[in-house]
């Protein structure tokens, strides 16, 4: 498993947003992403996009319930943002909801095979063994540049 320090400075998503509990299943986050990848053509134009044309990435943004991008309590219950990154001055259309997330450093991971056992490892073997906390809402990064390679990012400390 390939895990890394990074730096993320502040950025902005668009996208479907629902307050669930993963406890129950994941059914209710793959139906978010359902409604917002059948509805992108209304916030394709916003999009941040590479020099190809391409958006930069598509996020899985998560904060918890005072919308202050703690962890899910329990690191199970919060808010999952299904959407797009987006320039900061970018106005959400009807129906969508904006996020500005603040600047992290984050440990971010390329899932490579199962998505449960890398937040095992990350959160209860790697954060203590190198004395680090989880600071805030874990975030999935959806990179369209390598195909959809998802990766992600553990907040280890908050920068803004």
């Amino acid at each position: 498993m390939d895990i890394k320090q990074c730096v993320k400075d502040a950025f902005s998503v668009i996208g479907k947003v629902e307050l669930g509990n993963s406890q129950n299943g994941v059914e209710w986050i793959k139906e978010l992403w359902k409604d917002a990848n059948t509805n992108f053509d209304q916030v394709f134009m916003l999009a941040k996009k590479d020099d190809s044309g391409r958006p930069v990435g598509f996020w899985g943004a998560m904060s918890d319930e005072t919308m202050s991008f703690l962890p899910w309590r329990d690191l199970t219950r919060g808010y999952y943002l299904a959407g797009v990154e987006v320039n900061e001055d970018a106005v959400p259309p009807k129906n969508w909801i904006k996020w500005h997330i603040p600047s992290f450093k984050y440990v971010c991971v390329k899932i490579e095979n199962d998505y449960e056992s890398v937040i095992q490892t990350v959160l209860y073997k790697y954060l203590p063994i190198h004395g680090l906390k989880l600071c805030g809402a874990i975030q999935e990064f959806n990179n369209p540049i390598e195909n959809g390679q998802l990766y992600l990012y553990f907040p280890i400390e908050r920068l803004s």
